[in-house]
């Protein structure tokens, strides 16, 4: 009778920790259980998330072997420049029942859409290691194609506006963790808001929305160039969910002067390694359960911190390179993790971008640094390596959501993200850089253009993460920013101990100091970014411009679960801050 009882009372917990799973768990759906309160603090609950570290322990994923398969090599998908398919765009709000609202597209005259791309958002089975199971995930797929890798790259051109469709395929009945309502952000382009993929316009399974890129300049400005954005879900409340079940894509966007062709005659090419050396590099960090399947802990609202580094969807690949020049695109996912990046043999290398943006000449590394977001672009030279087998490492400990520890590990103890296996010497014709190429200019600091100062504050109240000292409010416009101004940007972490990668959509901008010292020539943050790392009890002042569209934006913390728990504010860009 006893042993009849328990059973019984462990059956209405197992059906009460899946009914809590399956409510998913947003900001307000904690407080709606009791497990939040009103000020933002976390109510522990034993027993009521399989979840929740809090209450239950860490998490340790199984035995993985490391280098045992190969990555997965993006490929671009070129769209269709069919003329049906470019007279169905239309800067008009369609009369389709299925097509998601949306304001009318904004400057669409003079950048109609040359190329579209179809994707559709929705699970498909994917075994990220052997040695794990094959399991569930979210994919932006080519429309009616199937393809090998669970992430998506789109190679785009500046002067090549495109329209992307992106339907929603998601079961709405959706079980676990995540939530099939979906908006897709191009991380860091310069779109109108209507094609931002705000947190707050999501749509639903069985809808699709338009996004219109236009592929143009901010201010019609070429050093306001981007090279290496990405995009991934943003649905407000559970952007970390919906990246941790893999809607993650790459966007490469080229010009005259990055051409993507090593080869190009063009006298103002820089002819970086191109075609299949030049490497998109997603890592992401996670943690799967007893039965290799990954593990998502809805009650943490620090940061997740996991045990196992994907390389383009696979844990802990091998790639096959020759002994000559490569780019390699990296990019930090997330969704909590700071990296410090080195090589095992401790060779040099160059940064040529930062936030996937060239910097104005390159800059000679043994490692580089990244937050939750950045974008980094580095040239390796493989041809002189004596060794058969090179390994990227990350140096950076990092334990908990808090940020990194500081301290530095040697790369025989620090994580080893990718391994290298160096093959025959080929021709290679991209170009030899030094300390004087030019890549790309940056554009004038001109503080006669200011218009206003604003200071920012991300910080932790009563165990929740507020801006400004307040939760974020989609309906709360925090600064209305006037078109054609600039203005300076105080943004401060007066959160203690923890880190942040603070991000603003739309418009890059540039750093003029941390805690009042300039950014000198020759620092790699003297350049254009979108993401800080704000180190604990930092002030970080930019100057930023806003041009060419009007609309709402968010800047928040790219942790990607301190913004999900309210880490965000909203700014306006409007044609009259007076009004």
């Amino acid at each position: 009778m006893v042993r009849h009882d328990i059973e019984s009372q462990r059956e209405r917990a197992r059906l009460n920790r899946m009914e809590i799973i399956d409510a998913k768990l947003s900001r307000r759906e904690m407080m709606k259980y009791g497990l939040l309160t009103a000020g933002g603090a976390l109510v522990a609950k034993s027993g009521l998330s399989i979840r929740a570290a809090s209450a239950g322990g860490a998490v340790t994923s199984p035995a993985t072997t490391p280098f045992i398969e190969p990555m997965r090599v993006l490929t671009p998908h070129s769209g269709s420049r069919l003329q049906d398919d470019l007279d169905h765009c239309t800067a008009t709000v369609s009369d389709d029942p299925k097509e998601a609202a949306r304001a009318a597209h904004q400057l669409w005259k003079g950048n109609e859409p040359q190329v579209v791309y179809n994707f559709t958002q929705k699970p498909r089975l994917y075994r990220p290691h052997p040695k794990l199971a094959e399991q569930n995930i979210w994919t932006f797929r080519d429309f009616n194609k199937d393809t090998e890798s669970p992430l998506t790259m789109i190679h785009a051109r500046y002067g090549e506006p495109s329209m992307v469709y992106s339907h929603n395929e998601l079961p709405a009945n959706h079980k676990g963790y995540g939530n099939p309502m979906v908006t897709t952000h191009l991380h860091n382009a310069h779109n109108a808001s209507e094609s931002d993929g705000n947190p707050t316009d999501y749509f639903g399974p069985g809808s699709y929305k338009t996004f219109h890129y236009p592929n143009m300049y901010a201010g019609g400005d070429e050093r306001e160039a981007l090279g290496f954005l990405w995009f991934h879900d943003h649905c407000m409340d559970y952007t970390s969910q919906n990246v941790y079940r893999g809607l993650v894509g790459t966007y490469l966007l080229f010009d005259r002067y990055d051409s993507g062709n090593e080869e190009d005659t063009d006298s103002k090419a820089i002819r970086l390694p191109s075609g299949k050396y030049d490497v998109p590099l997603v890592i992401e960090n996670k943690v799967y359960d007893k039965n290799g399947v990954a593990y998502f802990d809805l009650f943490n609202l620090d940061g997740i911190i996991g045990d196992k580094f994907l390389v383009n969807g696979n844990v802990q690949p091998y790639f096959e390179v020759d002994r000559r020049r490569y780019r390699f695109r990296l990019l930090n996912t997330g969704p909590s993790r700071f990296y410090q990046f080195k090589f095992s043999n401790g060779m040099k290398f160059w940064q040529v971008s930062n936030d996937g943006n060239l910097l104005p000449f390159p800059i000679e590394r043994d490692s580089v640094s990244m937050s939750v977001a950045e974008r980094m672009d580095i040239v390796v030279d493989f041809s002189g390596v004596t060794d058969n087998i090179v390994y990227l490492v990350n140096v950076l400990e990092h334990k908990d959501g808090t940020g990194p520890t500081g301290k530095i590990l040697s790369t025989g103890v620090g994580d080893k993200i990718l391994q290298f296996r160096l093959g025959a010497k080929v021709t290679d014709n991209s170009r030899v850089l030094t300390k004087t190429t030019e890549l790309r200019r940056l554009p004038d600091i001109n503080m006669s253009e200011v218009k206003k100062e604003r200071n920012w504050t991300f910080n932790r109240r009563n165990g929740a993460w507020v801006v400004n000292g307040e939760l974020f409010n989609r309906n709360v416009v925090n600064a209305r920013c006037q078109k054609n101004t600039a203005e300076i940007w105080n943004i401060t972490n007066a959160s203690g101990g923890w880190s942040h990668p603070i991000h603003m959509h739309y418009e890059e901008f540039q750093i003029l100091s941390r805690n009042g010292v300039p950014i000198k020539d020759g620092d790699p943050e003297k350049s254009r970014k979108d993401v800080i790392w704000l180190h604990p009890n930092e002030t970080v002042k930019i100057f930023v411009r806003f041009r060419d569209f009007t609309g709402k934006y968010p800047l928040h913390c790219h942790n990607v679960v301190h913004e999900d728990h309210a880490m965000m504010a909203r700014y306006d860009v409007v044609d009259d801050a007076s009004s």
